[in-house]
């Protein structure tokens, strides 16, 4: 095959798989979107006498990083830099996997070869969920993200159930293309109908759960969803501020509670101010939504701040920082809090951060990493973070799962919530680094994946948008503008049963990871086997 000839398919693949994350096409492009690279992947396979396979490694990091540039260029809008390093990361190790399924396949056999493909790419996406480095945004299962019709079967499986939907369904597609080539009709049949069948099957299936929503509704609750549209990067934490934004929320308040309101949700850094932990009660920016009228029946409030917890020398925290003033070693939260009119507050932080933001990667065995991270207002330098994820109890006893920004992208740390009682989700949430590009939404798309997996309804509140009430089908109940200061009112359904992924998290993932260990130490196995009978 001509150089030329391999880098179309290399540029093909990378352009059919951003598709679905640009907007332009739906998911179901996903399904051949991987033929080129396999076929690509082939040639340099029959060739492995004139070719190696870190010449095949190139063109798959420049399938992937098309890819990830097309999908997440949005970033550069935010850091240019940070962007470069995230899309070429992400190609990097995505492009290693194919590099280890290519030396399996030549090492071995077709059938080896094809299974390893499915292990290591599952157990790679798995990884990228668990390590200091993830980046799950480009998780296979998540092109299907506004085809939710197709999907109702994620609370089985996740999303990666669907990266193995699209992985399996390009190995037969293009199986059967290559054994048209060799006029071998029996095998042509075959992997087209097993193809045909694997995309059916499941869709069928979804079909029969999503219309399983007219059999009627449990209780509700009513949220009043708050959008203050304060933007980022010019005025959100610019100092002064703080009082501008805490009176704008006490105003739609008082004006738009009714009898029937039973919670407020404001988003991430709704109040850009540091609180101690130790002193919820006695802060000035929390006293006007805990001493409020008593006009009405006065909801729960859910809003974003960052909160403040000291240690001593003997009790810090991995991430804890040094305060000459007090001498204390101390750790800044991102945090969402649940206010009550009783004066009760209850604090959720933050626990999976954004890297190069919120932290720095294995900067406890790299301190001189910290030097790099990316001020973008704010608290800036490596965050507290809690080691698990928790809920908040409201005082009329429902149990909420708050998810701040970046978690929403993570299932199974929203399914331990949900395990733990939580009848609804509230996601709080920026948003307004990015301006009206396919960033947000792309996130808020992800919260629909959030609410087939757990079967629970959410609130969304976005500073600049988009807010948004999703069912627990992911079906879009009410949305709102991009930069656009506005309320949403929405009455949402309470959940109580745990999904078989609730219950039982990534466990493709974990299966996955298993497998490619032992494939991978039977490779190594095999080469010094091999080495010693030379």
């Amino acid at each position: 095959m001509k150089p030329i000839n391999q880098i179309l398919l290399a540029l093909l693949s990378g352009l059919l798989l951003a598709l679905p994350w640009m907007g332009l096409a739906p998911g179901w492009i996903l399904f051949v979107a991987l033929v080129p690279l396999l076929a690509l992947e082939n040639n340099f396979d029959r060739n492995k006498k004139t070719s190696s396979a870190s010449q095949f490694f190139r063109y798959a990091f420049l399938s992937f990083f098309i890819w990830n540039l097309l999908s997440c260029w949005w970033i550069m809008r935010s850091h240019l830099v940070g962007m470069l390093t995230i899309v070429s990361i992400n190609a990097l190790l995505m492009a290693g996997v194919w590099w280890l399924f290519h030396l399996m396949k030549r090492r071995f056999n077709v059938g080896l070869g094809y299974f390893s493909f499915l292990a290591f790419w599952l157990a790679f996406e798995y990884i990228h969920f668990n390590w200091d480095l993830e980046w799950p945004w480009m998780t296979l299962g998540n092109g299907f993200a506004n085809q939710v019709k197709l999907i109702q079967w994620y609370e089985y499986t996740g999303v990666l159930g669907g990266s193995a939907w699209v992985l399996g369904t390009n190995l037969l597609i293009y199986r059967a293309i290559e054994r048209s080539r060799q006029k071998q009709w029996f095998h042509v049949f075959g992997r087209g109908t097993l193809a045909i069948l694997l995309v059916l099957v499941p869709a069928l299936i979804s079909k029969r759960l999503y219309n399983q929503q007219a059999l009627g509704r449990e209780e509700t609750c009513h949220v009043l969803v708050l959008q203050p549209n304060v933007n980022s990067q010019s005025e959100k934490f610019k100092e002064g501020n703080e009082y501008k934004q805490q009176k704008q929320l006490i105003h739609w308040i008082d004006s738009l509670v009714d009898e029937q309101t039973d919670f407020v949700l404001a988003p991430e850094t709704a109040l850009p101010v540091v609180i101690p932990s130790d002193s919820l009660g006695e802060s000035k920016w929390l006293a006007p939504f805990v001493h409020r009228t008593d006009k009405v029946a006065m909801p729960d409030i859910a809003l974003g701040v960052y909160t403040r917890e000291d240690y001593s020398a003997e009790d810090r925290s991995a991430t804890a920082r040094y305060d000459d003033e007090t001498k204390s070693y101390f750790d800044v939260y991102n945090t969402a809090l649940l206010v009550n009119a009783s004066g009760d507050i209850q604090e959720y932080r933050k626990n999976r951060l954004v890297s190069g933001v919120e932290k720095m990667p294995y900067s406890r065995y790299f301190s001189w990493i910290e030097r790099f991270v990316v001020d973008m207002g704010g608290v800036t330098g490596s965050l507290g973070r809690t080691e698990m994820p928790s809920v908040v109890k409201a005082s009329n006893g429902l149990l909420i799962a708050p998810v701040i920004c970046f978690e929403s992208v993570f299932g199974a740390n929203i399914g331990q919530q949900v395990k733990q009682g939580a009848n609804l989700i509230f996601i709080l949430t920026n948003d307004g680094w990015w301006e009206d590009a396919e960033g947000i939404h792309q996130h808020l798309a992800l919260a629909r994946l959030r609410a087939i997996e757990t079967r629970r309804s959410i609130a969304r509140s976005a500073n600049t948008g988009i807010s948004a009430f999703i069912d627990k089908y992911g079906n879009l109940l009410q949305t709102s503008a991009w930069n656009q200061e506005v309320a949403l009112k929405g009455e949402l359904e309470l959940g109580h049963e745990l999904t078989f992924y609730v219950q039982n998290g990534d466990y493709l993932g974990r299966a996955s990871l298993f497998v490619s260990v032992m494939l991978l130490l039977y490779l190594l196995v095999q080469r010094q086997v091999k080495k010693e009978e030379r």
